[in-house]
């Protein structure tokens, strides 16, 4: 019988169990003389550690004996409890409160081959909120050509208040397909998120997307010209931001240079010399730009707490 996929599994991909940890047994396995075992729920330390978790830990225990168990068998003992108990595995699509359009047909960037990027919130009921299994932070599904994420109504807010791109586009974007009450007024009160976190964010996720494209193209000796396009386009929002008050969602009048910057016209040198322009110009805009020092915490604040009270009798 395989053992239980729990929460170990959605640690990194490069997770491996350091050598001291306590772990606990999944499976029986057999000890070196092969006529005795140790049984599931036995606990040991971690003697060694694998380079990856396609090989075997060797695992002792009190009696000084070892065997080898491969990671799938395994679990953390400080963390066996949340482990058996996992997600809620109740359908939490009903509880989608807000879905809409985002991407390259939100920013006017569209070709035949895009695809529908959906993004939104889910509410669960207080229930499923206050029970001892775990709710996911979002929800994905994929289609062939419709990519959807939904994320858990507090983890969206916190993600807002950090200034996150991708979270204060869903705010901002007009191509709204599915709002409720409670999602109709966080998009009222959106400004509220609005502070000069965004040129620190915004700043964090353009150095990331350069860094990223650097090594491209020095490991590959190309640059993937898509990644080049969001870095332009999301200096250009961030600008708009401190200006305006507002985040760009539509940005048809930069079109044709994003579009072909998208088909790889520029070279990485000639990219590095476009974003260092608009950096400097964004860099003037955080200089000048109106907006608070913080976001405005207790109204956010009081807002999900309206919202889950709203969710107790669901």
């Amino acid at each position: 019988m395989s053992p239980p996929q729990h929460s170990l599994r959605k640690l990194l991909p490069g997770f491996v169990i350091a050598a001291g940890t306590q772990v606990v047994l999944e499976v029986a396995k057999a000890l070196p003389d092969g006529e005795q075992f140790k049984p599931p729920g036995s606990v040991g330390v971690v003697l060694e550690s694998p380079a990856d978790n396609q090989h075997p830990y060797l695992v002792r225990f009190a009696d000084g004996e070892t065997v080898q168990a491969y990671f799938d068998e395994l679990a953390l003992r400080r963390r066996e409890v949340e482990d058996e108990l996992g997600e809620t595995t109740e359908d939490l699509s009903p509880w989608i409160i807000y879905r809409c359009q985002v991407g390259s047909k939100a920013f006017g960037l569209a070709c035949e081959e895009s695809d529908d990027d959906l993004r939104g919130i889910y509410l669960p009921p207080a229930r499923l909120h206050w029970s001892l299994r775990r709710l996911p932070e979002q929800l994905e599904f994929k289609a062939e050509e419709t990519d959807e994420v939904y994320w858990e109504l507090e983890k969206f807010l916190r993600l807002a208040l950090k200034a996150n791109p991708n979270v204060l586009e869903t705010l901002w974007t007009p191509l709204v397909l599915l709002a409720d009450e409670t999602a109709q007024e966080l998009r009222a009160m959106r400004k509220a998120f609005l502070s000069k976190h965004v040129y620190k964010t915004y700043s964090g996720y353009v150095l990331s997307q350069f860094r990223r494209m650097a090594n491209a193209c020095k490991e590959k000796g190309a640059y993937k010209p898509k990644h080049a396009m969001h870095l332009i386009r999301l200096l250009y929002s961030g600008i708009a931001a401190l200006q305006t008050g507002e985040i760009r969602i539509d940005v048809a009048e930069h079109r044709d240079e994003l579009l072909h910057i998208r088909a790889g016209g520029l070279k990485f040198e000639e990219v590095k010399e476009r974003a260092l322009e608009l950096d400097q110009q964004f860099q003037q805009a955080f200089e000048r730009t109106a907006l608070p020092e913080q976001p405005d915490y207790a109204q956010v604040d009081a807002f999900l707490i309206r919202a889950r009270r709203r969710m107790v009798d669901a």
